[in-house]
């Protein structure tokens, strides 16, 4: 596998050759070790469960790497385009998508996507754990689930929410919709982005930017829970402690407030 990630890492004359010649030798060796294990299985123990779990286990590993073998013979040495609902990111956390590849920092990035929605307050009163989605195509969804509970006004999004359909089904239920445009605009879209209405909400929008980190810094960077159950799970009890930090915080701005004006009461 290293010598695969030095010829894939490295450049100059060759390089495909060189890339195919060390994927060769890495799938010889683990179609070894795929062989081994299928002849040694029916040896293993099965004296008890525990036994039986282990067993179940490393055939669950052994079906990971058929399809590892799989995934490398058909993309390096067939040349496949391979689907990105076919590709493994992880083989303890299968559920784990590829979020960002390229050249900006952070370069890579895998995990899981999930779409927060904030009101005026900077409370979450909407998230949701997106399965290999384009922000654009939560939109429906999210308006489906919000206009309905709550009277809003006006609504901001990024500009990866995008879509002209997106736009036009919000404008029909939502007095102000800030929706940039995500790439060339025309000329009826590029007078409505200076409007001073469009500026002001898209600036207050930038808050969620702030609701972000601090989720982050409340423990939301990282799930420290195995198997997809319990990361969502995790999600929905971070973001319940968001909010209940951001009420008691508020409550006891409230509580202090109180006391300064008694206090200005009585010295007058």
């Amino acid at each position: 596998m290293r010598a695969l990630g030095r010829a894939s890492a490295s450049g100059g004359k060759g390089k495909q050759q060189r890339i195919e010649q060390a994927t060769r030798v890495y799938l010889a060796k683990a179609n070894a070790l795929l062989q081994k294990l299928e002849k040694s299985k029916s040896s293993f123990p099965r004296e008890d469960a525990a036994d039986m779990v282990i067993l179940m286990e490393l055939e669950r590993f052994m079906d990971l790497l058929q399809k590892h073998i799989g995934l490398l013979d058909r993309r390096i040495l067939k040349g496949e385009e391979i689907p990105h609902r076919e590709k493994m990111f992880s083989i303890f956390e299968q559920y784990t998508e590829w979020i960002t590849k390229g050249k900006m920092r952070p370069n890579v990035e895998l995990g899981k996507k999930v779409a927060i929605t904030t009101d005026h307050y900077h409370l979450i009163i909407d998230y949701q754990v997106m399965e290999n989605q384009a922000d654009s195509e939560i939109v429906p969804g999210l308006a489906a689930r919000l206009i309905e509970r709550y009277n809003i006004k006006s609504w901001s999004f990024d500009k990866g929410f995008w879509h002209k359909d997106n736009k036009k089904l919000l404008q029909a239920r939502v007095e102000k919709v800030v929706m940039p445009k995500k790439g060339k605009r025309n000329k009826e879209e590029e007078t409505e982005e200076k409007l001073p209405i469009f500026k002001k909400l898209m600036n207050k929008h930038s808050a969620v930017e702030s609701n972000i980190n601090e989720l982050e810094h409340r423990g939301l960077n990282r799930c420290p829970d195995k198997g997809y159950d319990n990361f969502k799970r995790y999600i929905g009890l971070a973001v319940g402690a968001y909010n209940l930090r951001r009420i008691g915080a508020e409550l006891i701005a409230q509580e202090i407030s109180k006391k300064l004006s008694g206090q200005q009461k009585l010295a007058a």
